[in-house]
Protein backbone atom coordinates (compact mmCIF):
# COMPACT_ATOMS: atom_id res chain seq x y z
CA UNK A 1 0.00 0.00 0.00
CA UNK A 2 1.28 3.45 -1.17
CA UNK A 3 1.41 6.01 1.70
CA UNK A 4 1.51 9.44 1.44
CA UNK A 5 1.20 12.91 3.19
CA UNK A 6 1.17 16.23 2.95
CA UNK A 7 2.36 19.60 5.31
CA UNK A 8 4.54 22.51 6.17
CA UNK A 9 8.42 21.51 6.35
CA UNK A 10 11.66 23.47 7.50
CA UNK A 11 14.78 22.45 5.73
CA UNK A 12 17.31 21.08 7.92
CA UNK A 13 20.24 20.36 5.40
CA UNK A 14 21.92 16.81 4.68
CA UNK A 15 23.64 16.02 7.76
CA UNK A 16 24.17 11.98 6.96
CA UNK A 17 24.63 12.05 3.33
CA UNK A 18 24.22 14.49 0.12
CA UNK A 19 21.59 12.39 -1.11
CA UNK A 20 19.22 13.06 1.49
CA UNK A 21 17.04 16.16 3.03
CA UNK A 22 16.24 16.24 6.53
CA UNK A 23 13.21 17.48 6.89
CA UNK A 24 11.48 18.93 10.26
CA UNK A 25 7.69 18.97 10.86
CA UNK A 26 6.92 22.57 11.49
CA UNK A 27 3.86 21.42 13.52
CA UNK A 28 5.00 18.72 15.43
CA UNK A 29 8.83 19.06 14.86
CA UNK A 30 9.33 15.44 13.92
CA UNK A 31 12.11 14.60 11.71
CA UNK A 32 11.99 12.54 8.18
CA UNK A 33 14.81 12.04 5.78
CA UNK A 34 13.96 12.13 1.74
CA UNK A 35 14.99 11.19 -1.05
CA UNK A 36 17.28 14.28 -2.43
CA UNK A 37 17.69 12.88 -5.97
CA UNK A 38 16.55 11.43 -8.58
CA UNK A 39 13.60 13.91 -9.96
CA UNK A 40 12.51 14.55 -13.42
CA UNK A 41 11.85 18.64 -14.74
CA UNK A 42 10.55 21.38 -11.98
CA UNK A 43 10.12 19.32 -9.21
CA UNK A 44 14.17 18.26 -9.76
CA UNK A 45 14.99 22.16 -9.95
CA UNK A 46 13.17 23.07 -6.77
CA UNK A 47 14.51 20.00 -4.84
CA UNK A 48 18.43 20.44 -5.77
CA UNK A 49 18.01 24.49 -4.77
CA UNK A 50 16.51 23.61 -1.31
CA UNK A 51 18.76 24.70 1.46
CA UNK A 52 18.83 24.32 5.35
CA UNK A 53 16.61 26.57 6.64
CA UNK A 54 13.76 27.08 3.72
CA UNK A 55 10.27 27.00 4.31
CA UNK A 56 8.33 24.38 2.09
CA UNK A 57 4.69 23.31 1.44
CA UNK A 58 5.53 19.17 0.75
CA UNK A 59 3.99 16.14 -0.58
CA UNK A 60 5.71 13.08 0.56
CA UNK A 61 5.14 9.38 -0.52
CA UNK A 62 6.46 6.24 0.79
CA UNK A 63 6.57 4.66 -2.46
CA UNK A 64 9.17 2.05 -1.34
CA UNK A 65 9.20 2.75 2.58
CA UNK A 66 11.40 5.13 1.31
CA UNK A 67 9.99 9.08 1.32
CA UNK A 68 10.49 10.94 -1.73
CA UNK A 69 9.11 14.57 -2.52
CA UNK A 70 5.76 14.52 -4.66
CA UNK A 71 5.60 17.68 -5.32
CA UNK A 72 7.31 20.89 -3.23
CA UNK A 73 7.06 24.62 -2.64
CA UNK A 74 9.18 26.68 -1.27
CA UNK A 75 7.42 29.66 1.33
CA UNK A 76 10.34 31.02 2.91
CA UNK A 77 13.82 31.37 1.75
CA UNK A 78 15.30 31.52 5.10
CA UNK A 79 18.43 30.20 5.83
CA UNK A 80 20.38 27.94 8.87
CA UNK A 81 23.69 28.00 9.08
CA UNK A 82 25.56 25.62 11.73
CA UNK A 83 29.02 27.24 12.85
CA UNK A 84 31.05 24.64 15.03
CA UNK A 85 34.44 25.80 16.65
CA UNK A 86 33.64 29.55 17.07
CA UNK A 87 36.28 31.38 18.46
CA UNK A 88 35.80 35.76 19.87
CA UNK A 89 32.33 34.94 20.60
CA UNK A 90 30.74 38.47 20.49
CA UNK A 91 29.75 40.49 23.41
CA UNK A 92 25.94 40.11 22.95
CA UNK A 93 26.36 36.29 23.56
CA UNK A 94 28.61 36.50 26.46
CA UNK A 95 26.53 38.87 28.31
CA UNK A 96 23.47 37.16 28.09
CA UNK A 97 25.27 34.05 29.19
CA UNK A 98 26.51 35.49 31.78
CA UNK A 99 23.28 36.69 33.07
CA UNK A 100 21.90 33.56 32.70
CA UNK A 101 24.48 31.99 34.74
CA UNK A 102 24.07 34.22 37.71
CA UNK A 103 20.51 33.32 37.87
CA UNK A 104 21.25 29.78 37.39
CA UNK A 105 18.97 29.23 34.68
CA UNK A 106 20.11 27.05 31.57
CA UNK A 107 18.96 29.07 29.08
CA UNK A 108 18.77 32.97 28.20
CA UNK A 109 17.55 35.51 25.22
CA UNK A 110 17.45 38.97 24.37
CA UNK A 111 16.33 41.43 21.23
CA UNK A 112 19.28 42.86 19.65
CA UNK A 113 19.53 46.31 18.27
CA UNK A 114 20.99 48.24 15.52
CA UNK A 115 22.86 51.46 16.23
CA UNK A 116 19.85 53.20 15.64
CA UNK A 117 17.94 51.43 18.58
CA UNK A 118 15.69 49.26 15.69
CA UNK A 119 15.23 45.73 16.99
CA UNK A 120 17.22 43.64 14.35
CA UNK A 121 17.82 39.98 15.80
CA UNK A 122 16.60 37.74 18.86
CA UNK A 123 19.43 35.76 20.35
CA UNK A 124 19.54 32.65 22.43
CA UNK A 125 21.92 30.77 24.74
CA UNK A 126 21.91 27.16 26.01
CA UNK A 127 24.11 25.78 28.29
CA UNK A 128 26.60 23.04 26.89
CA UNK A 129 25.93 20.06 29.09
CA UNK A 130 29.23 18.61 28.87
CA UNK A 131 29.13 14.98 29.06
CA UNK A 132 25.52 14.54 29.36
CA UNK A 133 23.91 16.30 26.36
CA UNK A 134 25.25 17.51 23.02
CA UNK A 135 23.24 20.34 22.41
CA UNK A 136 24.83 21.85 18.91
CA UNK A 137 23.97 18.23 17.51
CA UNK A 138 20.83 18.33 18.50
CA UNK A 139 19.76 20.97 17.08
CA UNK A 140 21.78 19.83 13.91
CA UNK A 141 19.97 16.67 13.79
CA UNK A 142 16.01 18.40 14.49
CA UNK A 143 16.31 16.17 18.35
CA UNK A 144 15.99 19.78 19.51
CA UNK A 145 14.01 21.75 17.01
CA UNK A 146 14.50 25.22 16.08
CA UNK A 147 11.40 25.60 14.56
CA UNK A 148 9.85 27.36 17.85
CA UNK A 149 12.53 29.85 18.51
CA UNK A 150 11.99 30.86 14.54
CA UNK A 151 8.21 30.93 15.10
CA UNK A 152 8.94 33.21 17.99
CA UNK A 153 10.70 35.58 16.23
CA UNK A 154 8.51 35.67 13.60
CA UNK A 155 5.43 36.52 15.59
CA UNK A 156 6.45 40.22 16.51
CA UNK A 157 7.50 40.86 12.67
CA UNK A 158 5.18 42.19 10.28
CA UNK A 159 6.58 41.34 7.30
CA UNK A 160 7.12 38.05 5.34
CA UNK A 161 11.33 38.39 4.33
CA UNK A 162 13.64 35.57 4.83
CA UNK A 163 15.81 35.21 8.44
CA UNK A 164 19.07 33.98 8.75
CA UNK A 165 19.48 32.00 11.68
CA UNK A 166 23.21 31.09 13.21
CA UNK A 167 23.66 28.00 15.59
CA UNK A 168 27.26 28.68 17.08
CA UNK A 169 29.32 26.55 19.54
CA UNK A 170 32.09 28.62 20.79
CA UNK A 171 35.52 26.63 21.53
CA UNK A 172 35.96 28.75 24.56
CA UNK A 173 32.29 28.89 26.30
CA UNK A 174 29.97 26.95 28.19
CA UNK A 175 27.11 27.72 26.00
CA UNK A 176 25.52 27.38 22.52
CA UNK A 177 24.65 30.48 21.20
CA UNK A 178 21.08 30.90 18.14
CA UNK A 179 21.25 33.61 16.93
CA UNK A 180 18.15 34.48 14.44
CA UNK A 181 18.97 37.55 12.17
CA UNK A 182 15.20 39.38 10.83
CA UNK A 183 16.96 40.35 7.70
CA UNK A 184 18.40 37.49 6.27
CA UNK A 185 20.27 39.47 3.76
CA UNK A 186 20.87 42.66 5.98
CA UNK A 187 23.73 44.27 7.67
CA UNK A 188 23.34 41.87 11.22
CA UNK A 189 23.72 38.64 8.95
CA UNK A 190 26.33 39.73 6.37
CA UNK A 191 28.21 40.80 9.83
CA UNK A 192 27.78 37.41 11.53
CA UNK A 193 28.67 35.40 8.29
CA UNK A 194 32.19 37.68 7.97
CA UNK A 195 32.98 37.42 11.49
CA UNK A 196 32.78 33.70 11.62
CA UNK A 197 33.51 32.72 8.26
CA UNK A 198 29.91 31.21 7.66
Amino acid sequence: MDLSTSGRFRVLGRPREPTELLLIDAEECDPVYVGGEGYDGALAETVAELEAGYLVDAALAWDDGTPRFESVDVLRRTKIEFVDGVTGMFEAARETWAAADAAGEAMNSRVTRNTDGDPNGVLYVFAEQSGARDVFAEFESGLLPLEPLIARANEGLDDDGDRAVFVMRPTDEPFVAVYIAFDGDGLLARTVRETYGV
